[in-house]
């Protein structure tokens, strides 16, 4: 599958990205990428913020590749039981947030944690880094477990955003391509 073929949702967490965060420039970089928007970006909201995701999904025309980090990751496991099977072909799914983000950050990540933890109706991709402060890596393995998500350990990036030097994030780009490719297309919607 290339990115023409898709409808690519982009879904930041907490705070939303900012301009140099990876998800704002692949919003303006791939043409079919487009940025779920919240109601409120600080003050998460788990039915708010996973019915944004699912109108977004059934909006789309074409295949669906989410793109989520943070608290977007926990927004779509949630979203997850409520789309049907075919609805959403993959997810790439980007430093979770957890039980520490939750400590950290008031707000951040509160309406979403304990996490879903059901198998995902799509394939995914969970990558986690080894030194995040919103969740351990011990952590992300098992929400990748339950998910029934490929883990990739990201080694020491910090939270994978702008803040931990992850601006353009080329490899994640890379590895991005790489996921889309390995999903089998399917029918237009």
């Amino acid at each position: 599958m290339k990115t023409s073929d898709t409808d690519i949702l982009i879904i930041p967490g907490w705070s939303g990205s900012g301009p140099d965060h990876w998800q704002s420039r692949w919003v303006t970089k791939l043409s079919t990428a487009r940025l779920v928007e919240q109601e409120d970006w600080y003050k998460p909201s788990r039915p708010v913020w996973a019915e944004r995701i699912i109108h977004a999904v059934r909006a789309s025309t074409r295949p669906v590749v989410l793109v989520a980090h943070s608290a977007g990751v926990s927004a779509v496991a949630h979203a997850a039981e409520h789309l049907k099977p075919g609805e959403v072909a993959g997810a790439f799914l980007v430093a979770p947030a957890s039980e520490r983000a939750k400590a950290a950050v008031p707000g951040m990540a509160t309406d979403f944690i304990p996490h879903r933890r059901e198998l995902l109706p799509f394939r995914s991709v969970l990558i986690a880094s080894t030194d995040d402060p919103y969740c351990t890596l011990q952590e992300a393995q098992e929400l990748a477990e339950v998910w029934g998500a490929e883990f990739v350990d990201a080694g020491e990036s910090g939270h994978i955003n702008a803040e931990s030097g992850h601006g353009p994030w080329p490899d994640g780009l890379l590895r991005f391509a790489g996921f889309l490719r390995s999903l089998t297309a399917v029918p237009q919607r």
